[in-house]
């Protein structure tokens, strides 16, 4: 947690979190992993007793990097989604997952017809 008082601002938390959604768009696990780390020792330092000063800089940090954390949420929710369908696909490849011909049209609508119109 270096130079946490250098400047008005410090950019290391909004800098943390877009290179978080960088490394998850490429899938860099390696990073990933880092970062995560770099997050748990920013909030190992801010809950230290009496660290007040820190803490409330960190905050001023966790509001300036507000929408980086948008998109940083945006790219989790997708990467997730991601994830079902490769594991769904994974599932299908092993014999383990059948559809039914309405699923696979896409035709999400129950038999009890809700949903048509």
């Amino acid at each position: 947690m270096q130079d946490l008082e250098a400047g008005h601002t410090n950019p290391q938390l909004k800098e943390l979190v877009v290179a978080a959604s960088q490394a998850l768009a490429r899938m860099d696990t390696p990073r990933l992993e880092e970062l995560a780390h770099s997050c748990r020792m920013l909030n190992q330092a801010a809950m230290v007793e009496g660290n007040a000063k820190e803490r409330k800089l960190l905050a001023q940090q966790a509001r300036d990097a507000t929408a980086d954390m948008a998109v940083f949420a945006r790219v989790l929710d997708a990467t997730r989604a991601n994830l079902n369908v490769m594991n769904r696909l994974r599932e299908l490849r092993e014999g383990r997952l059948e559809y039914t011909e309405r699923q696979a049209r896409g035709d999400t609508a129950t038999e009890a017809g809700h949903g048509e119109h």
